[in-house]
């Protein structure tokens, strides 16, 4: 392995057998990632990840060519690979697109929702005021996604679906909900209380206005985040 201190990414990962070589590290290093083990700007040192897993560089630079195209992973020649980071800019416009990508769903989602998927939603939500009384800013990230898919995954919009999720994914890693104060998490936990009343009443209009409102809720705190903890980048 190379000299200096392990990435502590590498801590973090675990063998399991997906498939191929190539998908078996792909998706464990996107579970990492995700989960927030590793934060942006985390080291992704190829020669040490290939030697973890067993296998040789190939399947390893092929799972990071994925995880690039992901928008999870970048490469600086002669720098090697690491977590993404964005800038404040970049976060905002991705939280836009999921914005719009949600609100495209959200009224269909009301209108075609089953019993099962009611209840889905209700559970997220019961989650996530749990996370609110605990103060556990790691779990409201958590439910906080768990709960937007399951107010939009009943509109049966899969592909919109699916480049709804890859957003979640590229902002994921900063893990916001954890740095906004928890006055905040509070009030983007309250629209989702009023969301959730108004999905479960197929009241498309006002469902449509609390989001927006939760929206403009979301973008004000973000604003708010430091860009002196290397979670996001000044460049």
């Amino acid at each position: 392995m190379a000299d200096g201190p392990p990435s502590p990414l590498l801590e973090k990962l675990v063998v399991v057998r997906h498939g191929g070589p190539q998908e078996t590290v792909v998706t464990e290093l996107r579970r990492v990632i995700l989960r927030g083990d590793a934060p942006p700007g985390t080291p992704v040192p190829l020669s040490e990840v290939a030697e973890l897993f067993g296998v040789s560089h190939i399947p390893v630079r092929e799972a990071l060519k994925t995880l690039i195209s992901e928008g999870l992973v970048t490469h600086r020649p002669n720098s090697g690979y690491t977590v993404a980071r964005m800038t404040k800019q970049e976060l905002h416009e991705m939280y836009v697109v999921r914005a719009a990508l949600e609100g495209a769903a959200l009224t269909v989602a009301a209108e075609k929702a089953t019993d099962y998927e009611r209840a889905v939603a209700i559970e997220a939500n019961e989650r996530m005021a749990q996370a609110i009384r605990e103060s556990d800013g790691a779990a409201f990230q958590r439910e906080s996604r768990n709960f937007h898919m399951a107010l939009v995954r009943p509109s049966g919009m899969h592909r919109l679906l699916h480049i709804l999720e890859m957003s979640w994914n590229m902002i994921e890693p900063v893990r916001a909900m954890m740095h906004v104060t928890p006055d905040d998490r509070a009030k983007l936990n309250s629209d989702h209380e009023e969301m959730l009343e108004a999905f479960l009443a197929r009241d498309t209009d006002r469902l449509s206005a609390i989001a927006q409102r939760h929206n403009d809720s979301v973008d004000a705190a973000i604003g708010t985040l430091p860009t002196d903890t290397g979670l996001l980048t000044c460049e």
